[in-house]
């Protein structure tokens, strides 16, 4: 479990799993982005993590057994509701939600943290508005949860 205290809040946020988008998230062209891997290794030391994807290169199973994560194929038109549904298979306060498109927006409004990565693919601008924080890379945001405190100095009120 992760903990994250943060300054105004009535109680800590306690991250018990995480949910990861795949293009744009944690690939870029269907390829894993460098230093993903290492970082998942870490994480799954103390959170479950799921790769969840409408998988347009074709590569999610792929890459979820290169990172010893499970994965989760969602709907190619209504991923966004797929998404959403698993996120509710958990205390959604206790979900990371890591994403970039369209289709993470109703994960990362209902997850008790949201990241949304602002990467070589972009973002969507109405799952932007649904995060608590942007990060410029996924290296960045999977460090946020290895560090907690940079979440608290980020989210403090």
């Amino acid at each position: 479990m992760i903990t994250i205290d943060i300054p105004g809040k009535s109680q800590p946020i306690n991250i018990t799993t995480v949910l990861l988008d795949l293009n744009g998230t944690v690939a870029c062209d269907g390829c894993l982005i460098e230093g993903v891997a290492e970082r998942i290794a870490k994480l799954k030391e103390k959170v479950d993590v799921f790769l969840l994807t409408a998988d347009t290169f074709g590569c999610g199973l792929q890459i979820a057994e290169t990172l010893g994560i499970d994965f989760l194929k969602v709907g190619y038109l209504d991923g966004n509701k797929d998404k959403k549904e698993f996120l509710h298979r958990f205390a959604a306060s206790d979900v990371a939600a890591i994403g970039n498109g369209v289709n993470d927006f109703s994960m990362l409004e209902e997850a008790g943290l949201s990241i949304i990565i602002i990467g070589p693919e972009g973002c969507s601008v109405k799952a932007l508005t649904r995060a608590d924080i942007a990060a410029s890379s996924i290296n960045d945001a999977l460090d946020l949860l290895l560090h907690p405190m940079r979440i608290r100095a980020t989210l403090r009120s």
